[in-house]
């Protein structure tokens, strides 16, 4: 019998291509089944865009609703260079006139000069900050520190590493010059009540050295004196104070001066409505509004003239989204003078574009506690909140647990997942009818194998016998 090698090669059929072909069929709705993911895909990534500027939207509102959102102020100085200020939210409007009589001051000492290089011996020092007062030092609060030198290392290098490890509230220098090297020591702070003295304890004073070279104790001291410690001093209309830094603070509330320079005359500080501030504040809001609506509108119109849909077009949900954000921006708050957008100055025109009308935004921004209440009144009762609050409570229902957002997003994984393993049974299907086929056409071309042996036999027995009867 012959022995078939390839499929159809006995019945001479194409029987590798007519499987293929029919295997096609069978997978066949793959293609509309691919579709439909791709597609599912496409709202599921706008979706969560949407998703993101819905949040941002409401985020939004949640900053119109701030209790300082009206109430930004801004200051400035007649003189900058001398006077430097900054304010706080909140801070009434005022105007002063300031000047600098003195600028704080750190105290500084310099040790005399010692052969570069040389050892002091060994010993203690004792740093203690405090003020000097008229002369006299009057310990502070803080602790005094030791510096223990030893002996090897007791260069001016060495003692001022150890200093600057130390926490004595002073920073030390080694200044060298041709003369030799001097100790210098800084007050890390200013003010006279942050003023040192440095005591010096020889351990043998009659090694020749001598450590009590970096002694101060005020004047007549191996140290000299080359910058007191000082309080700024200066005049706020023309009423004189002290502070120990040159930032002043609290000395008006809400106002901190930053000292630079002492004045020769008066400098003015003004402090007022800050409505570039607050107008970035509604611009952002409606920056917000429309970006969210810029998208749901490009994603669900139907273009008629080139016949392409949007990838939301139809979608009941972004339709739904549209109209109610829509209904959100025209909802009113009672009890203040400001009771809708449209009030002061925001406005949505015809083409579904949110803007701004400056004059009315202006004049309302003149009466920052009635908008306060427009954007941010509180209440038990949420429809009695302000439109700020609601804004962001809104967008937080949509894209929370079982907001629309958040269902629709859900319902798009399903139907991509349910999409997915229909797929996989297409292609499980297709798999064993292909299988199915080829046994079926190969048991077919082995039969039709077996009858042409059997047709070349007979025809072979008969072509014998009528050779041997002829």
């Amino acid at each position: 019998m012959a022995t078939i090698t390839s499929p159809g090669m006995a019945s001479g059929l194409p029987i590798k291509e007519m499987v293929a072909q029919l295997v096609a069929l069978e997978r066949a709705p793959l293609t509309g089944l691919q579709s439909q993911v791709t597609k599912a895909q496409s709202k599921l990534s706008i979706y969560g865009t949407i998703s993101s500027l819905v949040t941002t939207l409401g985020d939004a509102g949640a900053k119109l609703a701030e209790a300082n959102a009206f109430k930004a102020v801004k200051a400035t100085s007649s003189l900058p260079e001398s006077i430097g200020v900054t304010v706080a939210a909140g801070t009434p409007p005022t105007g002063f006139s300031l000047e600098v009589q003195r600028l704080a001051q750190a105290q500084n000492t310099s040790s005399a000069v010692v052969p570069a290089g040389s050892g002091l011996g060994a010993g203690t020092l004792t740093i203690t900050l405090g003020n000097w007062g008229s002369g006299s030092f009057v310990a502070g609060t803080e602790t005094p520190v030791e510096i223990t030198v030893e002996e090897g290392k007791d260069t001016l290098a060495d003692i001022a590493k150890q200093i600057n490890d130390s926490d004595a509230g002073v920073t030390a220098t080694v200044l060298k010059d041709a003369t030799g090297e001097r100790l210098l020591l800084r007050s890390k702070a200013t003010g006279a009540e942050m003023g040192f003295q440095v005591e010096a304890a020889d351990a043998d004073a009659g090694d020749g050295k001598d450590l009590g070279r970096l002694a101060y104790t005020g004047a007549g001291s191996p140290s000299t004196l080359t910058q007191a410690g000082l309080n700024a001093q200066l005049t706020i209309n023309g009423v004189a104070i002290e502070s120990a830094t040159n930032t002043v603070k609290d000395s008006v509330a809400g106002l901190t001066f930053e000292l630079k320079k002492v004045t020769t005359g008066p400098v003015d500080v003004s402090v007022s409505n800050d409505k570039d501030a607050m107008k970035k504040t509604v611009q952002g809001f409606v920056d917000a509004y429309n970006a969210v609506m810029d998208l749901l509108a490009t994603t669900t119109k139907y273009d008629p003239e080139t016949k392409v849909a949007g990838s939301l077009q139809g979608d009941s949900t972004a339709t739904g989204l549209r109209n109610a954000i829509r209904s959100m921006m025209r909802s009113s708050t009672p009890g203040g003078e400001f009771t809708q957008l449209l009030d002061v100055g925001i406005e949505i025109k015809s083409d579904g574009k949110m803007s701004i009308n400056s004059t009315k935004l202006d004049a309302a921004l003149d009466k920052p506690g009635e908008l306060g209440k427009l954007f941010g009144a509180t209440s038990d009762d949420p429809t009695q909140r302000g439109f700020g609050l609601k804004l962001d409570a809104f967008a937080d229902g949509l894209v929370e647990s079982g907001g629309t957002l958040s269902n629709r997003t859900e319902s798009l994984n399903a139907s991509i997942k349910r999409t997915n393993k229909e797929m996989d049974k297409v292609v499980d299907r297709a798999a064993r009818a292909e299988t199915r086929y080829l046994a079926y056409y190969n048991a077919m071309d082995a039969n039709v194998a077996r009858l042409n042996s059997l047709n070349a036999y007979i025809t072979q027995q008969i072509t014998m016998w009528n050779r041997n009867t002829g």
